[in-house]
């Protein structure tokens, strides 16, 4: 069988999480229900703007393009999805990666909702502190009409280009590898709190893909290079490659990953230990990665809940700083009677 050349990779954005719930989602039920897979992409209904996608992602089916391959190149899948999803299709099916995946991206649409509904009033509060700081210098004729609005509208135009550069900051981490994306990834990296989870959850995706594939019967020293693609993190990707030659000349996987730096409480080294010296390597992989998870989510919801309090109460500080710190709002004394 002649294997077709890898599709090149999409460079569209990714879709929003609301959508990837709902077409992990789709995709993990018709799975289940034993449908091929060109007939499954046939029958996803996603929002109009996504469904051109779809249509794309269906033809390179028909030619012969694996599912992870189809889903990377018409921007359906991102890179991370793409390699997860290969690495369960090697282990005999994706749809217990279609299902965690709708599992993830369900939770974090919910928890995008949640903020954008608790971020309203810190963002009337940072416009009305806006408009009033300088309001009593225009009042008082010190300050044009055209400087007031400059003065009130700078700040706004800042926030957004900074929100823009956010976005595209965060399309480059799920991009390609790119000097700006190692850039990234050292900032995210010694980020206090979310540097460790990101480092976590590309750990838990390693340890998930190798369990799926372990699972199906695929030999060690075939699964981990498969697993190693599910790693965005380069420099966790290089630390974790470290096991393979190590495997080949005969060690344990839990001694090949006791000299891995992001391993250090030893937690998943006791697990995988016990599941190799018991024969039950894959359920000890999934419990680790299943804890991971859970503490990763876990993560994810405090974030959620106090993200705009921090905004409310930082916005609070900086109106009330600016009032204080102003001429106020009431008749100031004339200079020459200081």
């Amino acid at each position: 069988m002649v294997t077709s050349p890898r599709p090149q990779r999409a460079t569209l954005s990714p879709l929003s999480w609301q959508v990837r719930a709902d077409l992990f989602a789709q995709l993990a039920a018709m799975e289940k229900s034993g449908l091929p897979t060109i007939q499954a992409f046939g029958h996803l209904r996603l929002p109009p703007q996504s469904q051109p996608r779809v249509a794309a992602a269906r033809k390179l089916l028909a030619r012969g393009t694996t599912i992870a391959d189809a889903g990377r190149s018409s921007g359906l899948f991102t890179e991370l999805e793409a390699n997860l999803i290969d690495a369960a299709a090697s282990a005999g099916s994706p749809a217990p990666t279609y299902r965690r995946l709708a599992d993830y991206y369900t939770q974090r649409a919910m928890q995008a909702r949640a903020v954008r509904s608790r971020l309203p009033l810190p963002g009337f509060l940072l416009l009305a502190g806006l408009f009033l700081q300088p309001l009593p210098a225009l009042v008082s004729g010190s300050l044009s009409g055209g400087r007031y609005l400059l003065h009130c509208l700078s700040p706004l135009v800042a926030i957004a280009a900074l929100a823009y550069l956010g976005s595209m900051l965060f399309k480059q981490q799920e991009g390609a590898p790119s000097p700006l994306r190692s850039a990234i990834e050292v900032v995210a990296l010694h980020t206090p709190l979310f540097g460790s989870m990101l480092v976590r959850s590309n750990i838990r995706d390693f340890f998930e893909s190798l369990a799926l594939m372990v699972e199906a019967g695929m030999p060690i020293l075939q699964a981990v290079p498969k697993a190693l693609e599910t790693i965005r993190l380069g420099t966790v990707k290089a630390a974790f490659g470290k096991i393979l030659p190590k495997l080949t000349r005969g060690s344990t996987l839990a001694q090949s990953l006791a000299q891995i730096p992001y391993l250090d409480n030893g937690q998943a080294l006791a697990l995988i230990g016990t599941g190799e010296a018991s024969g039950t390597l894959p359920e000890m992989l999934f419990r680790f990665a299943a804890m991971e998870t859970e503490s990763i989510n876990a993560f994810n919801r405090q974030v959620a809940d106090w993200l705009p309090r921090i905004v409310y109460a930082a916005v609070a500080c900086w109106v009330a700083y600016g009032l204080l710190s102003g001429p106020g709002i009431g008749t100031q004394m004339p200079e020459e009677l200081r």
